[in-house]
């Protein structure tokens, strides 16, 4: 890990071990994982636009992760007009660039897919999770985020406040291209080292950093790296392969055929094209698949222009459906029927099931009585009639 601290009150970058005395040239970057951009932005002393540009590509590209981590400071309000202001999860509020600070600690909350998702599970369990995150310390400070931008999956809100969008976001994720991206509209999380050292605070960071990177490692050779998505593929569900492939010379191959040979857990072959990405993400090529049936699908990855091949195993996790076909089990039937006053009929006939339901008996008519007296119906309306009264005798004159 290498951190680069840009101090504008004093000129110059942080010094010391394992500190970067400037922004890393793109091919120096290419080996970077995952890049954590605080409250830093385009601006003199800082961050440049080429530094940007190199920064999408490395994202888009190459399947690198960026986290966008906002501070009081309000640097990253001017990322919006460069280029990294497309990859910006979130709406930023011009009109209040440096954020929010509250007196009372707020917290976060977390929506449907926070609780489900891996990358905010602090517990083994959800349920367990859930609770974590409710009594985690609170913040006193969040970014101007308005709304989440479309395309993006928003993992935890503001517990209390609102704006017209409604809830503020403060985690939301999104995938752009080939890599990930995470904005985390709060820079309050060292707090959740009190009472328990380590324990979240590492498992969340933790966690960020190996979702970011685990697709863009997981089968990765001298001249080709396989990645995919979704991160848990399903039967049924598309899914897309994308390869970063570098040819013999070594830099990114422009044109070429690349060329997935896939083998599903029972043994049935088959095979996907990988096609070029476009002009300007050189060395990235892209195809999609179907799973039709769940395991672990060997796939062989080739490219006779690099001379190179790749293999890799992907799990795929079945859907859950209806079995069909299967045999009945009559004694539990029959005890849902006895319990619920039914009848059990062993017959496959549809006549003898029709002609046993023809034959029931009519239900009889249930009479219920309201007493007048007691309805709430009955009191407001006299109250209204005396109100009625009221009301004429004072129109009239007669007190």
């Amino acid at each position: 890990m290498h951190t680069l601290l840009f101090q504008p009150d004093l000129g110059k970058p942080g010094a010391g071990r394992g500190y970067l005395p400037a922004f890393p040239k793109e091919a120096e970057l290419a080996k970077y994982d995952v890049v954590f951009l605080g409250d830093v932005g385009i601006e003199k002393g800082q961050l440049t636009a080429e530094d940007g540009t190199a920064l999408v590509r490395l994202v888009r590209d190459q399947a690198g992760g960026l986290v966008f981590l906002p501070g009081l400071r309000g640097f990253n309000a001017s990322l919006q007009g460069s280029p990294l202001g497309e990859l910006m999860p979130v709406v930023w509020d011009e009109a209040q660039p440096r954020g929010w600070g509250t007196a009372a600690p707020g917290r976060f909350t977390l929506t449907d897919a926070g609780t489900e998702s891996l990358l905010t599970k602090l517990e083994d369990t959800a349920e367990a999770s859930a609770k974590a995150w409710a009594v985690l310390p609170g913040f006193q400070w969040y970014a101007p985020a308005l709304r989440a931008k479309a395309g993006t999956e928003v993992l935890a809100t503001h517990a209390t406040e609102t704006n017209q969008f409604g809830r503020v976001p403060l985690i939301v994720t999104r995938t752009f291209g080939a890599g990930k991206i995470l904005y985390m509209g709060s820079d309050g999380a060292w707090r959740w080292r009190r009472g328990v050292e380590d324990k979240y605070h590492y498992r969340f960071w933790g966690q960020v950093a190996r979702w970011m990177a685990y697709q863009r490692n997981m089968a990765q050779g001298e001249q080709m790296r396989l990645f995919f998505a979704p991160d848990r593929p399903r039967t049924g569900a598309t899914l897309t392969l994308n390869a970063n492939v570098a040819g013999l010379n070594g830099e990114p191959l422009r044109g070429g055929v690349v060329v997935a040979e896939i083998l599903s857990a029972s043994g049935r072959p088959s095979s996907v094209r990988l096609l070029p990405a476009g002009e300007e993400a050189w060395g990235l090529f892209t195809g999609v698949f179907t799973p039709a049936e769940p395991g672990d699908y060997r796939i062989r990855l080739s490219c006779a222009e690099a001379g190179a091949a790749l293999e890799a195993t992907v799990s795929v996790q079945g859907t859950r459906r209806e079995k069909r076909g299967q045999p009945a089990r009559p004694e539990v039937l029959r005890e849902i029927a006895q319990l619920t006053r039914g009848q059990w009929i062993a017959s496959a006939r549809p006549a003898d099931v029709l002609a046993a339901v023809t034959a029931l008996p009519v239900p009889e008519l249930t009479e219920r009585r309201i007493p007048l007296w007691a309805h709430p119906a009955w009191a407001g309306s006299l109250i209204l009639l005396l109100a009625l009264f009221w009301a004429g005798r004072k129109a009239a004159g007669v007190f």
